[in-house]
């Protein structure tokens, strides 16, 4: 190394010396930004010339090792450290899983609490006594449509009650047990109730076919029903009250068994297939809002006391003699008026008497006639005149009357 100083002294400082002036010009020229050498123009947009030689050698080594550092770093980030994410990613799917388990859970809750608010409004204002239950098992076969409820014989549930939806009805009570029963229901083919048509008031037995479907029996061929008309429960059979929809008509077909009769298919107005809560009827007397129950029993107690004076009226008539007037009818006989007149124990004595006054017997005044009294009521009896004779005195005194007759 001392011999290449040594070798090669007078180059070296030569290089040394012509360094030297190339950074001492460095240092006093400038370049501007648009790449022209020389000097200031004013303008700020030139740069020294060995600021421009630095930041061109530094530069591109920095450069490098930016690139270099952010290419580890996300090599780190995005393939090294992702040793948890498997797990991460497992707990987060627990999670969804677990969120859309509640979502479902509480959007069925929600149905329910709707279903139950209608059940409710429905069974406060539906006239007969109801009980509410809820669906909890099917027979498990489709030739038997029965399904269970959770009320049984501790519940009040008796064997032949009705069971209903607001919709319409379902069906009966078949089983009871002490805390479950079994609903036969309309669609099943040992089924039964009476039924009418709303518009042509045609009546029928509302049974189950093989397929399960809805239909009324024992219907005549009439032209008049068609598709689309309302069925009603005609209360007949004393389970299902009258009035209570059953569904509407769907199609007719022929009996195949007998000429002039056809079987109408129903379409059910309750949802047989989705049942989830149903009413049970379990008294079929008619119960009646707190106010309209007081305008009754007043009512009754009004029609009670009028019959209690009723019977006392006519056990009265019973004990007076009978007076009958014909051609009036019986609730205007003299014996049937209440409005009981003052009754006068004597009648008034007459002012001025007369040949019509009660109880003076007056002989009206009749013409004098020969032989016969004429009397007036307030003088004597006038005497038949003796006849006439020749030669008598007709100015002779008539003979003095006697004292003790009247005048």
């Amino acid at each position: 190394m001392e011999s290449f100083v040594v070798r090669y002294r007078n180059l070296l400082v030569l290089l040394a010396l012509l360094v030297a002036q190339i950074l001492g010009l460095a240092t006093q020229v400038h370049r501007s930004t648009g790449g022209q050498v020389g000097g200031d123009r004013g303008d700020g947009s030139s740069v020294k010339l060995i600021r421009y030689w630095t930041s061109s050698v530094v530069s591109p080594p920095e450069k490098a090792l930016h690139s270099s550092g952010s290419g580890v770093s996300w090599l780190w980030n995005n393939y090294i450290d992702l040793r948890h994410v498997r797990q991460q990613n497992a707990d987060l799917q627990k999670t969804v899983d677990r969120l859309r388990l509640e979502q479902a859970a509480l959007m069925e809750d929600a149905k329910q609490g709707q279903r139950l608010q209608a059940l409710l409004h429905f069974q406060e204002k539906y006239i007969y006594k109801t009980l509410a239950a809820q669906t909890i098992g099917t027979s498990g076969t489709d030739q038997s449509r029965v399904f269970y409820i959770d009320k049984g014989k501790n519940d009040g549930v008796e064997r032949d009650m009705a069971v209903i939806t607001p919709e319409g009805i379902v069906g009966k009570i078949r089983d009871v047990f002490p805390h479950t029963a079994q609903v036969l229901a309309i669609n099943d083919e040992s089924s039964g109730a009476g039924v009418i048509l709303e518009t042509t008031r045609i009546r029928g037995i509302l049974r189950g076919n093989a397929a399960g479907q809805a239909q009324v029996e024992d219907v005549v061929r009439d032209q008049r029903i068609k598709p689309g008309e309302a069925v009603l429960t005609a209360g007949g059979d004393e389970i299902f009250p009258r009035g209570m929809p059953v569904g509407v008509v769907q199609n007719v077909i022929n009996d195949p068994e007998r000429d002039g009769f056809v079987d109408v298919i129903l379409k059910p107005a309750a949802h047989l297939d989705q049942l989830d809560e149903v009413l049970v009827v379990t008294s079929t007397q008619p119960r009646f809002p707190p106010d309209q129950q007081q305008d009754m029993a007043a009512s009754e107690a009004l029609q009670s006391s009028e019959t209690e004076r009723q019977k006392a009226s006519d056990g009265m008539a019973e004990k007076l003699p009978g007076l009958v007037v014909p051609n009036v009818p019986p609730d205007q006989q003299p014996l049937k008026d209440t409005s009981n007149p003052t009754p006068v124990s004597k009648p008034p004595v007459a002012i001025h008497p007369d040949r019509f006054t009660p109880g003076n017997a007056v002989t009206p005044n009749l013409p004098a006639s020969d032989g016969a009294p004429a009397v007036d009521g307030s003088g004597p009896p006038r005497k038949k005149p003796a006849p006439k004779t020749p030669g008598s005195n007709t100015n002779a005194t008539p003979p003095a009357t006697p004292q003790g007759e009247n005048r």
